[in-house]
């Protein structure tokens, strides 16, 4: 790793985060409406975005900082079981075509913010509202704290900041820097400050993995050799285990571990706030259709970003921390200059998903913890000003993990942050489907597989954590090692279903319902469903509906 700061990188990253930053700043006024005081304007963009935004905000959010950092770091520390994003991503799509466009339906019929105003409204639970909404939040706080360390990863391997030795303050320096333009253009901009950087950030990160593909295989002698390398390199014995380092594909013992991981990511991605933020911001049930069938081209760059960890190994890439091999990976390999604008798709890569996350939690507080438990009668200027103040401290508590933890650990917590978000499925996607399950057994569903989640979790070791170790563990009566956020899932969806059953026979009573059957199918048009907010005098209407 280079000592000295790498000049030529640092410019060009420099320039990039500057451009953003501008964008940032002038995507206030960005088919700015009339109603600017509302968390439908400055939290979801007025619910105006037509396919194509969707699309690269949807990308922006969904692959982050996590999927260029710590994906190929994952493969690069063991091997293909870091693969097991890529079938969780296409798995994804076939479950979000059959529910995300009720959830657009009925929330844009009630007005609905979060996932937490629509349980609230489908089984008339408070309770059982901000049992979701707490989750969503604790679940995104050490996603967000990832997208930092995806920053500093890339800060490091440029030089900037200075040594171990380093005064802490002037260490951190740059990164500081960088959350707070994140912070001040997300505060002023809103929803609409990631949608628009998402272009450049997007276009940015196909254009180095289709370099990155082409250019580092033909430097180090074709793939053959990369796997061959990568091959000898993951049969050596660890040291603090004894057992190889890894494995090309994943061995017998490692299958259940691979395929609940897998299918627990899938189900539990699209329950994270940021996730369904980016989704009612949409204009219309179509929108959520076509990106369904299109958002797939994104596991294809998913796939090939993978190999960029065999590509380390076999670049003779050594770092103690994993999460820098790939950055490393751009110095070594590109020249100067394109090795900075690998490092601004990474860096850009984290601030348009930190600012949705942001905005996404802060919604979660404002609408159903603060409106519902402390000002119920907050006036919609009132519910903005709190939850861009909020939105700060999201980032203020994400940022304190950052400079305080262990960040080989990010991974982790953001693993145990898809354990306790996968608990929230049965409210949220069973209640888009059926009424049938009660919200008591619901709430005690929800605290039987968080408890577990969490115990399960913590007991888990790693060579550099006694705790919170790792995301899988014996599964009990199979014996099998999986993924303890399904695990929790099935106990939770068991329990749920017993007591639905139990309290329906005692009769216990139900909340009330506010929606009806229509209002999840209903779109643009139809009674009741809002069209987009109206623009501002000084703004002029978008000639491209579908854009």
């Amino acid at each position: 790793m280079n000592d000295g700061v790498n000049g030529v990188a640092l410019g060009v990253f420099v320039f990039f985060f500057l451009a953003v930053t501008v964008m940032g700043f002038l995507a206030a006024r960005w088919r700015r409406a009339e109603n600017e005081q509302s968390l439908d304007e400055w939290g979801l963009g007025g619910r105006s975005f037509g396919t194509w935004v969707t699309w690269f905000l949807l990308g922006g959010d969904l692959y982050t900082a996590y999927t260029f950092v710590a994906v190929p770091a994952a493969i690069y520390a063991a091997g293909a079981a870091g693969f097991f994003a890529v079938p969780y991503t296409i798995l994804v799509y076939p479950l979000i075509f059959t529910f995300l466009p009720r959830l657009w339906s009925v929330s844009h019929k009630h007005g609905y913010v979060t996932t937490s105003d629509f349980v609230r409204g489908r089984f008339g639970s408070k309770g059982l509202s901000l049992a979701v909404a707490v989750t969503g939040i604790l679940a995104t706080m050490p996603y967000i704290a990832l997208q930092l360390v995806g920053i500093q990863a890339v800060l490091d391997v440029m030089g900037v900041g200075g040594g171990e030795d380093t005064n802490w303050f002037v260490k951190d320096l740059p990164l500081l820097i960088a959350f707070a333009v994140l912070a001040a253009y997300t505060y002023s901009s809103g929803l609409r400050a990631p949608a628009l950087i998402a272009f450049v950030k997007d276009t940015l990160i196909y254009l180095v993995i289709i370099v990155a593909i082409i250019y580092i295989p033909i430097k180090l002698g074709g793939f053959d050799d990369i796997f061959a390398k990568a091959g000898d390199a993951f049969a050596q014995k660890n040291p603090a285990t004894g057992a190889p380092r890894g494995a090309l594909a994943p061995g017998e013992a490692q299958q259940w571990g691979y395929a609940t991981l897998a299918l627990g990511s899938a189900l539990a991605l699209f329950m994270y706030p940021h996730s369904v933020t980016a989704t009612l911001s949409s204009r219309s049930r179509e929108v959520i259709r076509r990106n369904t069938t299109i958002l797939p081209l994104y596991s294809l760059m998913l796939g090939l970003l993978a190999l960029l960890g065999f590509m380390a190994i076999a670049a003779g890439v050594k770092v103690d921390n994993g999460q820098l091999a790939i950055p490393q990976l751009f110095e070594n390999m590109f020249p100067d200059w394109f090795a900075g604008v690998a490092f601004a798709a990474i860096g850009i890569g984290a601030l348009v998903p930190a600012a949705i996350m942001s905005i996404a939690a802060a919604n979660l507080f404002t609408r159903n913890i603060y409106k519902d438990f402390i000002k119920p009668d907050a006036t919609p200027a009132q519910e903005t000003k709190v939850s861009k103040l909020v939105s700060l401290l999201v980032k203020v508590g994400a940022l304190a993990f950052v400079l305080t933890m262990d960040k080989t650990v990010a991974i982790n917590f953001q693993l145990l942050g898809g354990i306790w978000i996968l608990q929230t499925m049965p409210a949220l996607v069973g209640g888009l489907f059926t009424r049938w399950f009660h919200r008591w057994a619901l709430l005690t569903g929800w605290a039987v597989g968080m408890l577990y989640g969490t115990i399960a979790a913590y007991g888990v070791a790693s060579p550099t954590q006694a705790h919170f170790g790792g995301s899988s563990k014996e599964i009990p009566g199979i014996g099998e090692i999986g993924y303890i956020g399904l695990t929790a899932f099935v106990l939770n969806a068991v329990v749920t279903v017993v007591l639905t059953l139990a309290l329906r026979a005692a009769k216990a009573p139900e909340g009330v319902d506010e929606t009806s059957p229509s209002d999840y199918t209903a779109d643009i048009g139809d009674p009741g469903v809002k069209k987009d907010l109206p623009l501002s005098p000084a703004t002029p209407p978008d000639p491209d509906p579908v854009r």
